[in-house]
């Protein structure tokens, strides 16, 4: 993307494609929405087709382009599927923002139940490196591509009944980790690891269902700031909390 293309639209993320999974609520919504506004054609992923329905029109009602994509992550050769879709349209893939994720019950170790165990690891682990390995070709051939996933302070530090979920956060942090070496020298690609911190989410509501909702940022305090850091770009491997 020029300069001259920044200036004559007034959005920084024109001409640019994006990629935001976990697009129906909360921070990955918020993101996708501000992506748009900032310019980029995002493709939303979830599961519900409603929601990302209603995501959409509020992108398109404020003049912005939205494509979406409703598949689980969970299903085997789903990231393929998508991945072969997505490059019989796209020449490249610009943006990609890991924002899904679940959240097994709160539970001592001992006693994780192991479906729930195996949906976190499907979700938060497996799927993450089918996206990884799906979208390298057409990240690699951005300009500049960026990742950011989005990860919980339990993937590095430890902490009573997280242990199923910090775990999968962990092996997540792990694979873009990786990833991110294995890709700076040889590409413009870069990786970011953003931990969101408290945010008022569904999700958050879930661990903490005694917790005032208000006393939290709102996602699109945390969809800005990945805005302004894909807009100023970063080099690989940028941490970052947000608070």
């Amino acid at each position: 993307m020029t300069d001259a293309q920044v200036n004559d639209t007034g959005k920084p993320l024109s001409g640019r494609t994006a990629l935001v999974t976990g697009a129906s609520r909360g921070i990955g919504a918020a993101t996708a929405k501000s992506l748009a506004a900032a310019g980029a054609h995002v493709i939303l992923v979830a599961r519900k087709v409603k929601a990302l329905e209603a995501v959409e029109d509020e992108i398109h009602a404020v003049g912005g382009t939205s494509t979406i994509a409703p598949i689980d992550l969970m299903e085997p050769d789903a990231v393929t599927r998508l991945a072969g879709a997505i490059a019989g349209r796209w020449q490249t893939l610009d943006i990609m923002v890991l924002a899904a994720a679940y959240l097994p019950e709160l539970t001592p170790l001992s006693q994780v139940e192991p479906k729930q165990f195996n949906q976190a690891l499907l979700t938060n682990v497996v799927a993450t490196q089918a996206l990884l390995a799906g979208f390298d070709p057409l990240l690699r051939r951005a300009e500049a591509g960026r990742i950011i996933g989005l990860t919980s302070s339990v993937g590095a530090v430890p902490r009573p009944y997280w242990g199923a979920y910090g775990s999968t956060k962990a092996a997540f942090e792990n694979l873009l980790a990786t990833y991110a070496a294995e890709v700076e020298r040889l590409s413009p690609l870069r990786v970011a690891i953003i931990d969101p911190g408290a945010t008022r989410t569904e999700m958050r509501a879930r661990a903490y269902p005694g917790e005032d909702p208000q006393s939290l940022k709102a996602p699109e305090v945390v969809a800005d700031r990945l805005l302004a850091l894909l807009i100023e770009g970063f080099d690989s491997l940028h941490r970052e909390r947000i608070d």
